[in-house]
């Protein structure tokens, strides 16, 4: 009979795949059996999918082999979709079999927030995968194609929506900015003729960032010919653009949707008590009520006492809460006392496109090219935290 402990890991994002990585160091071979079930056999750099999406960087750069970052010897790997937990049965359903668990990880990532308005899943690009992304560039360069072959020359072709003026939607815009000027040159389209809109419900850009740095980055993405309408709510997409709260209509063959996102749809199927598919966590990072169950990433809620809202779900948090996580199932299967999670921002920084960036690290504000390389820097250190100095190598970014 076995029995060494299952630990079982859903998801191979930043916090699934950090937690998986730690694990084969706090735990022998003899002592835990550690299987992380993931749908793709490769990780992806969530954060860095604002680029192939606008087409600035080839996709194959923001994703990387599972056993690039794993000795798949250590861990045993699952590829499949996970449908649902059933906790009282410690078992997981997968779309092509099941799994048991004495210890549980979900760190299965975030689904896009549509906030109830009509029309998202159907008319608009909300899917922030490598395949979603893909997808985006592609379809950005036929509406250039398309634009000299239609008779009447249709300006929606050319105009571009984002949805959301949040770091998704502004680092996203950056990226299109750039590559605009290529796809003119290659269409042979006036620059002019090409609109691009960020569109904010909140009465912000950026809620939440320093009003200095919003405003740099607004006047230079309006610079690059970006229009904000801000403090106004998308009532609904359409199949050729989206209505406003206030009536306006805006005719467009792409509408890219990035309003935020929620966790993942599995945690609500599976009866856990959630906000917006987020469990908030104990401190030690386990659901309430299960001692054996650790949420860690998009899907974990944690309040920022101080200003007494969530923390965002970034990946500097996802890794630090493995971090923890790895520690605390430690200690629960070889004894030891379990930690409380602190997070630790070093800071924050959204490229705008180009040389180009805006940031906070520490106190200290960044602008331009500083603030660009600051976040190649932030880019290759994740990938120096998952898989060492040979994935950065690899994968990772030049800073100048």
């Amino acid at each position: 009979m076995n029995s060494k402990p299952k630990i079982v890991i859903l998801g191979a994002g930043y916090g699934g795949l950090m937690t998986a990585s730690q694990l084969t160091k706090e735990l022998g071979y003899n002592e835990a059996d550690i299987t992380l079930v993931n749908k793709h056999e490769y990780h992806y750099q969530t954060t860095w999918l604002h680029e192939p999406a606008a087409g600035t960087m080839h996709h194959d750069r923001a994703r990387m082999p599972i056993d690039y970052i794993l000795d798949l010897k250590k861990v045993n790997f699952v590829q499949d979709s996970v449908v649902e937990i059933k906790r009282e049965d410690k078992k997981v359903i997968l779309e092509n079999g099941e799994v048991d668990y004495d210890y549980l990880v979900v760190a299965l990532g975030s689904e896009a927030e549509t906030f109830g308005v009509p029309g998202v899943h159907e008319h608009a690009f909300s899917k922030w995968t490598v395949n979603g992304v893909r997808e985006v560039k592609e379809h950005i360069e036929y509406q250039f194609a398309q634009y000299h072959n239609r008779e009447e020359g249709r300006d929606e072709l050319l105009t571009f929506v984002v949805a959301g003026a949040g770091f998704t939607g502004i680092e996203f815009v950056g990226e299109l900015t750039e590559r605009v000027p290529e796809l003119c040159k290659e269409f042979d389209i006036p620059r002019e003729k090409v609109k691009m809109y960020v569109i904010e419900a909140a009465p912000t850009a950026l809620p939440g960032f320093d009003p200095e740095l919003v405003e740099y980055a607004m006047d230079l993405l309006e610079s690059r010919g970006v229009e904000f309408k801000i403090d106004c709510p998308i009532k609904e997409v359409i199949e050729d653009g989206v209505i406003l709260n206030n009536g306006e209509e805006i005719k467009s063959e792409t509408v890219v949707w990035a309003t935020g996102v929620r966790g993942n749809s599995v945690i609500e199927k599976s009866g856990f008590e959630a906000m917006r598919g987020r469990i908030k966590v104990e401190s030690d990072l386990r659901a309430p009520g299960h001692d054996d169950i650790f949420i860690v990433g998009d899907c974990a809620l944690i309040i920022n006492e101080e200003i007494n809202r969530p923390y965002p779900p970034t990946a500097q948090i996802a890794l630090q809460q493995a971090g923890t996580c790895a520690s605390n199932i430690k200690a629960l299967v070889k004894g030891g006392e379990l930690k409380a999670f602190t997070p630790d921002i070093k800071g924050t920084v959204a490229s705008l496109g180009g040389k180009e960036a805006i940031g906070v690290v520490g106190k200290k504000k960044l602008f331009g090219t500083s603030a660009s390389m600051m976040k190649k820097v932030i880019d290759n250190r994740s990938l120096y935290l998952l898989g060492g100095m040979s994935l950065v190598v690899k994968k990772g970014k030049k800073p100048f």
